[in-house]
């Protein structure tokens, strides 16, 4: 428990305080563990329950002297939860204090430098002191007003925590100063962000699905080898036998005129007592043999695995001709790593709808296969942990149906960690530094994965070049640049818009995308269902404004068509604006939010949707089985249809095509023969009842 009570601050805290008291600590954390309020140094580490984020500390020892015991009083008011917050205030997570330290101390050395050497309380500060630093802000930023926003923000919170900071605080809010808030474009309060495109996207996840079915297997064999010598326990050898294998391993080099392993310019003597298994020193006095054949043949990058071994072909040629050790090459193995770790995570980011965070706590054995009565595996599941929407920082677990993409991705991590590394998405070992101690419970974060994503797209890019291939992805340096927020919304909009295209037709989308809807929609508050409404909306919106634009509205079909007729023209006035028809999504957007006329265009029919008519709805509710949404749908008697002229066309091709069947010979069964008459004839009197004849061809 903490030693200070809850409420206000009317002094110090003790200097035995945990700063951290009241928050949710890290498993097999104790809070007599972490640090105090007297410490120089806080370390939030315990505190960041999410694998990504990575650890944080504030270190007072960074700020101005005399401001220090303000500012421990400030962090620890916004740390240590036992305390009450002022009244309409709450304490931030760990990263948004740590952040806020980050402006703060910016203020603060800046603070210093202008003020004379007596002045020691925050008290003092005037509001010529804050319009100065406003100018200092426009002047460092001037084109960044999130930045400026920021660092304004964190010194407003010594406004905002007064009542925690005693006599030393701020005496007046800043936001009344003219100048220190800025207006913000209304757009802002939208989503921004935006999709990928599909000249981005088509390239973005065939590479990725190839890193992982074609060439996994090249990298994971040099994965083992790499770990195989370096946790690796060489049985003794005799010198005689050391010396024979060494002369037959350098024969063969000699024979095939292929170079040895190297590194810097030499012989890799590491390397070639791994091939022969034993331990570097059993051959480091073999130099004399090992040089001259060097002289024969040359030396070259030491590899894990050359062209001989590559099993991963690009237009029948080895994809690399080697996986290199030297992780200054471009096809080393830590690189390599690296862009098969982050081709396994497009390819779970797009084919799931999963958050980054999400993404990020996969763990080992989360994949759940359910298989038919034949042992034919027909869904997938993986099991991570949610936190956005849930009361517990800590996450809680949940589901998501999947493909089986997305399991051959996880099945591919699995392998390219170390057995001990539960989290899948966690920093790989293969670069000199990455302690293992470090990696254990932990996952790189958001801006490594954005810079892996776009090393990605560049890697690629060179492969295609050296292949003479065109299937580049448009994105990258100079070009579009990946992020991880991206993949999310692209497959909101692909499962609202039902695209055809190559990605699609290839992954048999459309059938995936409802599998993926309907675990991940109810996935806990996941939100997602919500984003694809909002989708499916928009592309609503804009089909209206088309029928609107070319006055299709007026031109309408079947029983509700003055109804569909009256509810386009009150949107059209709706999305008018000064004249002119609204052509910018994020406006649309907000129309079809407070206006939407609730019309689905269809293949056969337009539904003009008035529940209280609605022949699927009382279908629905008289089963005993609810039927999915528009399940029961009866286009021919129900009275919410409209019909555009493509409506009509297809049913016209309808008839034509059971015309073709009924004309067929040999001749069609009888019974098939009456069914397909009836519905021929309820098809005629269907247009026919809509001012539709039907003229045969």
């Amino acid at each position: 428990m903490s030693t200070v009570a809850s409420g206000p601050l009317a002094s110090a805290p003790l200097p035995t305080a945990f700063v951290l008291a009241g928050r949710s600590l890290r498993p097999g954390v104790q809070l007599a563990d972490t640090s105090r309020f007297s410490d120089d140094v806080w370390r939030l580490k315990p505190a960041i329950v999410q694998v990504q984020e990575r650890t944080v500390v504030i270190d007072f020892l960074t700020l101005p002297e005399r401001f220090r015991p303000a500012a421990r009083r400030l962090f620890y008011s916004l740390l240590c939860q036992d305390l009450e917050p002022p009244i309409g205030e709450k304490h931030g997570a760990i990263a948004s204090v740590r952040s806020a330290f980050g402006e703060i101390k910016r203020f603060l050395i800046w603070l210093d430098a202008r003020w004379p050497a007596h002045l020691h309380e925050l008290s003092a500060i005037s509001p010529t002191d804050l319009d100065a630093y406003n100018r200092h802000l426009l002047k460092i930023f001037p084109r960044r007003r999130g930045a400026r926003e920021a660092a304004r923000a964190a010194v407003r919170l010594l406004w905002r925590w007064r009542g925690h900071l005693g006599p030393d605080r701020l005496q007046f809010d800043p936001l009344h100063l003219d100048g220190w808030g800025e207006d913000r474009p209304r757009r802002d309060r939208e989503n921004t962000t935006d999709r990928l495109p599909e000249d981005v996207l088509g390239p973005l996840l065939v590479w990725a699905l190839r890193f992982i079915d074609d060439f996994s297997a090249d990298i994971l064999a040099a994965d083992r080898l790499w770990r195989s010598e370096r946790t690796g326990n060489p049985r003794p050898v005799s010198h005689h036998g050391v010396d024979h294998r060494l002369q037959e391993l350098l024969d063969r080099h000699v024979a095939e005129r292929r170079p040895l392993p190297g590194y810097q310019g030499q012989p890799n003597v590491t390397r070639l007592a791994a091939l022969i298994g034993c331990h570097r020193r059993d051959i480091s006095s073999r130099s004399e043999i090992i040089d001259a054949a060097a002289a024969a043949v040359g030396i070259a990058d030491a590899a894990f695995i050359d062209t001989d071994a590559i099993t991963g072909t690009l237009d029948g040629k080895p994809w690399v001709t080697a996986i290199n050790t030297s992780h200054a090459l471009p096809t080393s193995l830590a690189a390599l790593a690296r862009h098969l770790q982050i081709a396994c995570y497009i390819t779970t980011a797009f084919l799931s709808g999963m958050r980054d965070v999400e993404i990020k706590h996969i763990k080992r054995g989360c994949v759940e296969v359910k298989r038919d009565e034949d042992g034919r595996p027909y869904r997938w599941k993986i099991h991570s942990r949610a936190f956005k929407g849930e009361n517990d920082v800590t996450g809680v677990d949940a589901t998501w149906t999947v493909c089986d993409p997305v399991t051959r991705a996880v099945r591919v991590l699995e392998q390219l960690q170390e057995p001990g590394q539960d989290y899948l998405l966690g920093a790989l070992p293969h670069v000199p530094g990455q302690a293992k101690g470090d990696r254990k419970d932990r996952a790189i974060g958001v801006a490594a994965t954005n810079n892996n994503l776009n090393l990605f797209v560049d890697f690629v890019n060179s492969l295609c070049q050296q292949h003479g291939r065109t299937d580049t992805i448009a994105a990258g340096s100079g070009a579009l640049r990946l992020k991880t927020r991206i993949f999310r919304r692209t497959l909101a909009w692909f499962i609202a818009r039902h695209p055809g295209g190559v990605v699609a037709g290839a992954l048999h989308y459309r059938h995936h995308s409802i599998q993926m809807f309907e675990g991940y929609a109810g996935t806990s508050d996941s939100g997602f269902r919500a984003e694809v409404d909002s989708e499916q909306a928009i592309a609503r919106g804009e089909v209206y404004m088309e029928m609107i634009d070319s006055h299709q509205h007026v031109n309408l079909a079947g029983p509700s068509s003055a109804e569909a007729a009256r509810r386009l023209t009150e949107f059209g006035h709706h999305a008018q604006f000064e004249g002119q028809v609204v052509l910018d999504a994020h406006r649309l957007k907000r129309i079809m939010k407070r206006h939407d006329p609730a019309i689905y265009p269809g293949i056969y029919i337009t539904c003009v949707n008035d529940p209280a008519k609605a022949l699927c709805e009382k279908a629905r509710r008289g089963n005993s089985e609810d039927l999915p949404a528009h399940g029961g749908c009866q286009p021919l008697a129900c009275q919410n249809v409209a019909l555009t002229a493509e409506n009509i066309r297809v049913w016209r091709t309808e008839i034509t095509r059971i015309d073709e069947h009924l004309g067929q010979v040999p001749l069609l069964a009888p019974r098939l023969q009456t069914l397909l008459t009836r519905r021929r004839q309820k098809i005629v009197d269907f247009l026919k009842a809509n001012g539709q004849e039907h003229s045969p061809e």
